[in-house]
């Protein structure tokens, strides 16, 4: 068995002793939100050393942290691609960037880790693709706030504040007539989440809670928390569409997953349904969705995401009544605690050569 350097004891010795309070935190995050470490240790994997160099984007508030920590590693703060390019040889891990460009430019990386849930645009690179560099993401990172997303775009749908919203600057009291919206509660109505992952098992954990019957598609099997009251296979997507009062997009963006809120789709689901999406745009046929609008099939939708984006200006969804559009920020606002934890977490456990926390599989896409 080969030993640890001085170095790199020492090197392990400090950082234990600068981040002993990390401790507690990453041990309370994967209880919170269930993240697991990958298959491997990164000590396994050819070309493993202790770090030299590591990249990191926007690193300003927190490098002098990790600088204090790992004295012995040189971290960059890149501020974009072109320049985590010109600083990329030499680099062990990367940390906020992944392109081809990129890790052609940094033949020694072993680790990326993406600042965002959604992998799709690094899978397909190849050095993460033959397993050559391990890539980690923060799925599970955001779940809590993108729920609250989905839950307040429910809510709003369901009780009009969208279309009072909206009609605000005319200065009208619009309690009645055909342009007064149609009141709902969501107490006791069915509500599906498509992608029982994170995000969707924080969305379901939150929607039981207001007294909703909760049913879930999840690709791997018809196991679910107690809260949801049934988990069906992908295949049964448009039979529990058509029970659903609400449905609720929190699918991560795959070849198996792009498109599937299309026509047929929107010809299944109960009449009258209300539609959300807080997972992948590009889910989402948007033609299809806007026809489903027009044609009152769905009554109403609430969209964090949307193909394209940024959403331009003369698309008709902006002109419905009945939907509310954010762009894209469902992730933000519960703070950066969650992440810089899963982050340092890491980092340790690469300067460690253990295994690291949420890594993707580069063949299913998450």
């Amino acid at each position: 068995m080969s030993r640890l350097s001085p170095g790199l004891v020492a090197l392990l010795l400090l950082a234990a002793s600068t981040l002993a309070c990390a401790d507690s935190a990453i041990d309370r995050l994967i209880e919170q939100t269930g993240v697991e470490e990958g298959p491997v240790p990164v000590r396994a994997m050819s070309g493993w050393h202790a770090p030299d160099k590591i990249l990191v984007r926007s690193a300003a508030d927190y490098i002098d942290r990790l600088e204090k920590a790992y004295p012995s590693i040189r971290f960059v703060d890149v501020e974009t691609e072109d320049q985590a390019i010109a600083n990329a040889a030499g680099a062990d891990a990367i940390i906020g960037f992944c392109s081809q460009r990129l890790l052609d430019a940094a033949p020694d990386a072993l680790w990326i880790q993406l600042f965002s849930a959604g992998a799709e645009y690094c899978t397909p690179v190849s050095q993460v693709r033959s397993g050559k560099v391990v890539l980690t993401n923060m799925q599970k990172m955001s779940s809590p706030v993108l729920a609250e997303h989905a839950v307040a775009m429910m809510l709003s749908l369901a009780r009009g504040l969208v279309t009072w919203g909206k009609e605000m600057h005319s200065g009208q009291w619009l309690d009645s007539g055909p342009e007064a919206p149609k009141l709902t509660e969501i107490d006791g109505q069915t509500v599906l989440v498509v992608g029982l992952g994170g995000i969707g098992t924080e969305v379901a954990r939150r929607a039981a809670a207001l007294g909703m019957r909760v049913t879930a598609t999840r690709r791997s099997s018809h196991e679910g928390p107690a809260f949801v009251d049934y988990v069906g296979l992908p295949d049964e997507l448009d039979k529990l569409a058509a029970e659903a009062d609400f449905v609720v997009n929190a699918l991560p963006l795959t070849p198996e997953t792009e498109g599937v809120f299309d026509k047929a789709f929107f010809a299944a689901v109960k009449p009258g349904a209300y539609f959300i999406s807080i997972g992948r745009g590009k889910s989402t046929v948007t033609k299809d969705l806007i026809a489903a609008l027009e044609s009152g099939r769905i009554a109403g939708a609430g969209l964090d995401v949307t193909d394209p984006e940024p959403l331009p200006p003369d698309n008709p969804l902006w002109q419905f009544d009945n939907v509310i559009i954010t762009p894209h920020v469902g992730g933000r606002g519960g703070g950066r605690t969650r992440h810089l934890v899963l982050l340092e977490d890491n980092i340790r456990r690469f300067v460690a050569g253990d295994a690291l926390l949420n890594v993707v599989d580069p063949q299913r896409g998450y």
